[in-house]
């Protein structure tokens, strides 16, 4: 048998990470075997249907590397197909019209709760007479369509992931509508648990990869492959994104949408990565930290868990910031440009014509290419995430910064104005051109002031970066010198160490 598995997502919103996820597993098994990976779009609620949310679906699962072998195939481009099979079963006595009112659906369930029983259809419409159906088309009612489920018919099958399931027919809340209202005599919008069924069918799909929150659901389309004549598929229910109170997440927890986390800054292998992890635990010797082709060759649902998948921000933050980390300075610096161009900072400039870096441009925004990767080595080893070099670069980032007042109140309390001064001195005699001549410098003035050095170190890296915290203070003021800015700083610096 060869394995054929679809991601079928409905573009009533953005590519939702449980959705990611979902993809992800079916990626990685039909990889892992050999198969084949569709991409379905379920766009039959065309009410809430958006084009923008298909492109961001489609950009979402192409920014991840999750290359589909078929589609994306459309439901709306189909519907011949599933009125033909809604006919079948009406057919063969298998669903029938149902003319209840709106009102009488409502009153039945008011009824229901009153007698502490489960919400349910009652199949009242189940066996109408051709009298009844035509007295209820001449009052200009409009049925829908509903699939007989028999209460006594125990449903079964062998989970991937959690073995054996077993639904009662009296639990699946009786007769279920598979098509919408529509006039007498035709066949109104098919539904989602009936067309699904109809596409897997059409498409031979051999494995059914989807969240634990359709097992329900699981139970009627097993009915309905049987009343339609169809194989039925393998199913694997995969445990449910948790947020960190246990719940499922959703949207009131925030980022939740595969566009929001590449905004954030992160890379769409760290967050494959994750979600990958979100429920399979890797075989020994694999790490944590692996690419999906890698991930591809040791995929099995052995190693699925059945319990919820809680999110950790702090597991995708190390992976993010591995992935980083690994990322070569060349490379590193066209995905930073851009972001410090936007920033404003006048080391980017405005970029070349393209908007990015050309490989063997030496000139690129207001800076050479050497000192924009010696920046970018700088703040390399302290990104997370991306966007975490538009904050590290920050101090850099114009030929003048301002001092906070934590920084301001060192240099007025340690006679910072004599420190500074003394550097402004030396590098007038004696230019930085390295960590060495920085450092004696360093030396040089602890001696003719006569204090600490640490109060020198703390005093210049006050002056220079206007914090007290920052990157490596003698790299940064290398950088700065290369510009000229260093000398703009300090002078900056004395008078604010000289402030009454």
């Amino acid at each position: 048998m060869s394995v054929r598995v679809r991601i079928a997502p409905s573009p009533t919103g953005n590519l939702h990470i449980g959705t990611a996820r979902t993809a992800v597993f079916n990626w990685l098994f039909a990889r892992n075997q050999g198969g084949t990976f569709i991409l379905r779009i379920e766009d039959t609620d065309q009410e809430r249907s958006r084009p923008e949310y298909t492109d961001n679906i489609l950009a979402g699962l192409k920014w991840l590397g999750l290359d589909w072998d078929e589609g994306p195939l459309y439901q709306t481009q189909r519907m011949d197909l599933y009125r033909a099979a809604v006919q079948q079963l009406l057919d063969q006595g298998s669903a029938y019209p149902c003319y209840c009112t709106s009102e009488e659906l409502e009153a039945m369930r008011e009824a229901q709760k009153a007698r502490k029983e489960a919400p349910r259809y009652d199949n009242r419409h189940r066996d109408l007479t051709p009298e009844q159906r035509a007295a209820f088309e001449a009052e200009g009612r409009e049925p829908v369509i509903r699939f007989k489920i028999e209460d006594d018919r125990i449903i079964q099958w062998d989970d991937l992931v959690r073995g054996t399931v077993t639904w009662k027919g009296s639990d699946l809340g009786g007769d279920m509508v598979i098509a919408r209202r529509a006039p007498a005599g035709t066949l109104g919008l098919p539904l989602y648990n009936f067309v699904v069924v109809v596409d897997d069918a059409d498409m031979a799909i051999t494995h059914v990869i989807r969240g634990e929150d359709h097992i329900a659901n699981t139970g009627k389309q097993i009915l309905l492959y049987e009343a339609l004549g169809k194989a039925i598929p393998q199913f694997a229910h995969t445990p449910l994104i948790l947020n960190a109170e246990g719940r499922k997440l959703s949207k009131r927890d925030g980022v939740t949408s595969v566009a929001d986390f590449e905004a954030m800054g992160y890379t769409a292998d760290a967050l494959a990565n994750y979600m990958g992890l979100l429920g399979w635990s890797p075989p020994e010797p694999m790490t944590e930290r692996f690419t999906l082709a890698e991930a591809a060759t040791a995929f099995g649902f052995e190693r699925v868990n059945r319990a919820g998948a809680k999110f950790d921000w702090d597991k995708l933050n190390w992976l993010n910031a591995q992935v980083l980390h690994g990322i070569p300075a060349e490379q590193l610096l066209e995905e930073l440009l851009p972001l410090w161009q936007a920033a404003g900072y006048e080391f980017a400039g405005e970029g070349d014509a393209s908007g990015g870096l050309s490989p063997d441009s030496t000139k690129l925004g207001g800076a050479d290419r050497p000192w924009l990767l010696q920046l970018t080595q700088l703040i390399a080893p302290s990104l997370v995430k991306i966007n975490d070099g538009v904050g590290q670069a920050a101090l850099l980032g114009h030929e003048t910064v301002e001092i906070q007042p934590d920084a301001a109140a060192l240099l007025q309390q340690v006679s910072g104005a004599g420190i500074v001064q003394g550097v402004l001195e030396a590098i007038a005699q004696q230019p930085v051109t390295s960590s060495e001549v920085a450092k004696q410098i360093i030396d040089q003035v602890t001696q003719t002031q006569a204090v600490k050095k640490g109060i020198v170190m703390r005093s210049l890296r006050a002056a220079l970066m206007g914090s007290l915290q920052g990157p490596d203070l003698v790299d940064a003021w290398l950088l700065l010198n290369q510009r000229g800015w260093d000398k703009s700083r300090l002078e900056k610096a004395i008078a604010v160490a000289t402030q009454a």
